[in-house]
């Protein structure tokens, strides 16, 4: 299966995401990034490790569907069946909703649907919760509220700071978000998406 990572910002999941693919962990066939951000580090990693990639940013000339509609057309250029977000920071659109129904997955650093937006770690450590944690998910129209493939949770350390609590996040992220890519791929289970179950484990 050819996918293309999505990814705005430093890319520690793509790179994850990238040596594992390197160490056959992920056997499908990583074609390439596609970053909305042009001074994004993510971009600086693609080029180190060799991978093809993508910059595309939206102006207020555009709307959102032809914005939208200029990615696809990459996507299809580069034969992509699976989109895999790795922290992107846009809000994916009808277009490609659309033309890739069930196939567009997401990593996000809470476990839903508690602390969805762009702020989780951040929102879970103010609330003083016991535990967060990480949500794999199909995305739909929603922000954060798509099926639920695979969460795992993390226990909050008495007295850990913001810092430690990030650092523990992204190397669970790193650790998971290879595995999930891998079974969603092997099992078929984008095809199959409302027969998932979440499963939630406790570090």
């Amino acid at each position: 299966m050819r996918f293309a990572i999505f990814a705005s910002g430093n890319g520690s999941n793509f790179q994850a995401i990238v040596e594992s693919v390197q160490q056959q962990m992920i056997t499908g066939e990583l074609a390439c990034l596609f970053c909305d951000q042009a001074t994004a580090y993510v971009v600086e990693r693609a080029k180190q490790l060799g991978i093809p990639y993508y910059v595309l940013e939206k102006t207020t000339q555009h709307t959102k569907s032809e914005y939208e509609s200029q990615i696809l057309a990459i996507l299809k250029q580069e034969d992509i069946e699976l989109i895999v977000l790795a922290g992107y920071m846009k809000i994916i659109g009808t277009i490609l909703l659309e033309a890739y129904p069930n196939r567009i997955i997401n990593l996000h650093p809470s476990l839903l649907p508690l602390f969805p937006g762009k702020q989780a770690i951040l929102d879970a450590f103010n609330a003083r919760v016991s535990e967060t944690g990480i949500t794999i998910h199909v995305v739909d129209d929603g922000v954060d509220t798509g099926p639920i493939i695979y969460q795992e949770a993390l226990t909050i350390k008495k007295n850990e700071s913001l810092e430690s609590l990030e650092r523990r996040i992204h190397q669970l992220e790193h650790q998971i978000y290879p595995q999930i890519i891998q079974s969603y791929m092997i099992k078929g289970e984008h095809k199959n998406v409302e027969k998932v179950s979440p499963i939630k484990c406790v570090r």
